[in-house]
């Protein structure tokens, strides 16, 4: 059997259908490149900024901190409590005045194996903030939500405050 010959319409079709797809040119090349670099970028920036906040978190957690020569508060808290949160609130932007240096501020998580035994070793419940001078004494307790500028009182007792 003889194989027929395509007809000039399905020609012209197969023509076309291999024009439609255009070889890429220089600014093609250029465009992904350039697409490559910015979404590499965005990934490394995302995850330094990843790694740093979980630094920042861990250390906020290390309650081997305390008594190491530096006046801590301690917050008791759990982070599925309404009022621990807003405590944290308060307590963080009262903190905003102070060094790192001058007053160390440290979560105690009921959450948390470390945490617990923290809360349960001063028996204090959650959403209480515990003030410990420099060598781990506990200098003062605050129960219950505070405000930031109650809170900056009994802060600047515990440290200088600057700025």
């Amino acid at each position: 059997m003889k194989k027929r010959k395509p007809s000039a319409r399905k020609q012209r079709q197969a023509v076309r259908s291999e024009a439609s797809v255009p070889e890429p040119n220089r600014r093609d090349v250029m465009k992904i490149a350039r697409n490559g670099l910015v979404g590499s970028a965005l990934l490394g920036g995302g995850g330094l900024w990843a790694a740093s906040s979980m630094r920042a978190f861990a250390a906020e957690h290390d309650l081997t901190r305390v008594g190491q020569g530096e006046p801590a508060v301690v917050q008791i808290h759990d982070p599925q409590c309404a009022m621990c949160s807003e405590l944290q609130r308060e307590a963080r932007a009262a903190l905003k005045c102070y060094e790192s240096e001058d007053l160390l501020y440290l979560v105690a998580s009921i959450r948390t194996e470390e945490g617990s035994a923290f809360a349960a070793a001063l028996g204090l419940p959650h959403v209480t903030l515990v003030l410990m001078d420099a060598n781990g004494q506990v200098s003062e307790v605050l129960q219950g939500v505070r405000d930031r500028d109650e809170l900056k009182g009994h802060f600047d007792q515990m440290a200088p405050r600057r700025g």
